[in-house]
């Protein structure tokens, strides 16, 4: 171990913490590593993968994360790959062919990439040492990422016979921490913790008002030239207009958020680590797996989602060692905004049921096949938490994943089929036949009918895939795969539609309730008279942190006391019909009926939604007329005028 330490990775020793994590795994039971932003958690897989017998499977939610760790891994001669969303088909191809033939130590894939049918019957085939789970607070309910997908990964851990697992992550709190351990039955001593505090880091809140914002950032900024720093906003317009607005001020500034061209992400984020930019004004799109060890200063000119999002953030300054600050610009005036991303994402009690009422019709199958974006767009909930309500139907046994397919599979002959068929003898050379026969051919493409082929040939779906990919692999044919269909088997005989949507709905409001919390829990962390550091080691369930850092604004005696927003009118005295007439007109157009209170306060704080797309509702008159308002008030308003309607 000590000698891979520092003649693969050039060490001379292990920071806190790693030595236990690595030392778990090389023993073959399973860990947790939950270490501080920039403490060397990667090193925890890294170095075992280098001397485990098999394969190393790391699950990561980001592309960045990836690419960021490959690029390291590549570097250190160590043969790693990914498979992701950005590849081509026969690059994904290429990537499992080695992991095939024992070439690679560490492959790298989404949790999504799980549920695809080839990838799964690839992994069948390969040994695998250990399944590594990145940013591991996503498998929590009560974590602040929840990623409903990776609920599945102790599952898929028992499924493809991975001995033993190491969950990695900064951001858990004491409730996460004990539910990851729960799910991937770590002992107690496994998990290993270091602390979050971190004495480099000098954390300062100020009081600025929404309109003082601009101005005292161009000042912090202008006090500290050519030092790498983050200025992070939560809107992706906010990121272009204060990047320009910095730019006019003579700093050098870049935006990078989700909405720009993935080329232009890549060029922008390779500029800065290579200190060919040294400010990026960034929506949280930026950053996670960022390994730059000089970022000076992370600026959060809007107010973080929750302190696990603000330490994340700040955990990307001062990676080096040497004093980095860490500034917020505290006001509630972007406060609504921040909730009505919260609001957005709890389903309508009539999309539950609508859910509900799909899956009882399945009932008689035993069976529930379905493809997510339709079912999003008939229920009229987001994709997010439509998949978190399959969890919870998981979850209360009402339904159990089967596997995930692409619908239609179609491919391209690149050979003349006699030459493929002539390949084959006998049974086999009877069954590709088949396949080619049964394919519904246009001019250049083919499209594969599983139906036709198991009815006259008793072909299974499984062995036809199989056979496709290997037709790829060699080069023979061209594939596509699309329209991903998610297969569950029923496991009850009746659903009680009214009484189940409730209890879903109210799972939801609960949950609601405690993201709200979450942000409230941020405004009294930023507003509180006792040492920042210390308040946050707390969060995260470090009791060793000094009681007074001495490098935060509240030890430098500045307690922030946040401004209110700005006064905004009250709404009884705005005028409901001309907000939300053209709207309600659309709805009753399309869907044949009013629109329920939620919908209509939805519409008014600007919040997207699947039937908002299908009506272009950004581009009616009233979208987003009230964002500024709390949705509780607009709500209440919405309900008091819709009531009058019906009377």
């Amino acid at each position: 171990m000590y000698n891979t330490l520092e003649q693969v990775f050039g060490y001379p020793q292990f920071r806190a913490g790693q030595e236990a994590a690595i030392s778990a795994v090389l023993a073959g039971r399973s860990a947790a590593a939950i270490f501080p932003t920039g403490s060397g958690k990667s090193l925890c897989y890294q170095l075992p993968a280098v001397l485990l017998p098999h394969l190393t499977l790391v699950v990561s939610p980001l592309l960045a994360l990836m690419q960021d760790q490959l690029a390291f891994l590549q570097r250190h001669g160590i043969a790693a790959a990914s498979i992701d969303s950005v590849q081509s088909r026969d690059e994904a191809s290429a990537v499992m062919a080695r992991a095939k033939a024992g070439e690679l130590k560490i492959l790298m894939v989404s949790v999504e990439r799980l549920k695809n049918e080839r990838f799964r019957h690839f992994l069948q085939q390969v040994p695998i040492s250990l399944l590594v789970v990145d940013e591991a607070h996503c498998i929590s309910e009560w974590g602040h990422n929840f990623r409903p997908d990776y609920l599945k990964l102790p599952d898929y851990q028992h499924q493809f016979n991975i001995p033993q697992a190491l969950l990695l992550t900064a951001t858990a709190t004491p409730a996460v921490i004990a539910d990851m351990q729960r799910k991937f039955a770590i002992a107690e001593s496994d998990v290993v913790t270091t602390g979050f505090y971190r004495a480099n880091l000098d954390l300062w809140v100020e009081p600025v008002t929404g309109t003082a914002k601009r101005q005292r950032l161009v000042q912090w900024m202008g006090e500290r030239p050519g030092q790498p720093s983050i200025v992070y906003v939560t809107l992706q317009k906010t990121a272009e207009q204060i990047a320009q607005h910095l730019s006019q001020h003579g700093i050098s500034a870049n935006a990078y958020h989700a909405g720009l061209p993935h080329e232009q992400r890549e060029s922008i984020q390779r500029q800065f680590m290579a200190g060919q930019l040294n400010c990026i004004v960034a929506t949280i799109a930026f950053g996670m797996g960022i390994d730059k060890s000089d970022i000076r200063n992370v600026v959060h000119f809007d107010l973080p989602k929750s302190i696990e999002n603000y330490s994340q953030e700040i955990g990307r300054a001062g990676r080096d060692g040497a004093t980095s600050e860490c500034l917020v610009l505290a006001n509630r005036d972007s406060l609504n905004v921040l909730e009505n991303f919260v609001y957005g994402d709890t389903p309508e009690l009539q999309g539950i049921r609508c859910v509900l009422e799909e899956l009882s019709a399945a009932i008689a199958e035993g069976q529930w096949e379905f493809m997510l974006t339709p079912l999003s767009d008939q229920s009229n909930i987001r994709q997010l938490p439509l998949k978190t309500l399959l969890v919870q139907l998981e979850l209360r046994g009402l339904i159990a994943p089967r596997y995930a397919y692409f619908a239609e599979y179609r491919f391209k002959f690149l050979i003349e089929p006699d030459a493929l068929l002539a390949k084959f003898e006998g049974e086999r050379q009877q069954f590709v036949a088949a396949i080619i026969q049964t394919s519904s051919r246009a001019r250049t493409w083919a499209t594969v009918n599983f139906d036709t082929l198991y009815e006259q040939h008793q072909a299974d779906r499984n062995r036809v895939v199989k056979a496709l990919d290997y037709f790829q692999e060699k080069g023979w044919i061209e594939l596509e795969s699309k329209q991903m269909t998610e297969v569950y088997n029923v496991l009850v005989t009746e659903v009680d539609a009214q009484a189940l949507s409730l209890e879903l709905h109210q799972y939801f409001t609960a949950h609601e309730r405690s993201e709200i919390a979450r942000i409230h829990a941020m405004l009294a962390l930023f507003s509180s008279d006792t040492c920042l550091s210390h308040r946050l080691a707390q969060y995260f369930g470090d009791e060793q942190a000094p009681q007074q850092c001495g490098h935060c604004s509240v030890c430098a005696g500045q307690i922030a006391r946040l401004p209110d927003p700005p006064a905004l009118a009250p709404l009884v005295d705005k005028n409901f019909e001309a907000l939300c007439g053209a709207f309600i007109h659309k709805h009753q157009e399309y869907a044949g009926s009013y629109p329920p209170a939620e919908r209509v306060t939805r519409f008014l704080c600007g919040i997207s939604v699947p039937l908002f797309t299908k009506i272009k509702a950004r581009s009616i008159a009233g979208f987003a007329a009230l964002e500024n308002y709390p949705y509780a008030d607009v709500r209440h308003w919405a309900e008091h005028h819709l009531a009058d309607e019906w009377i």
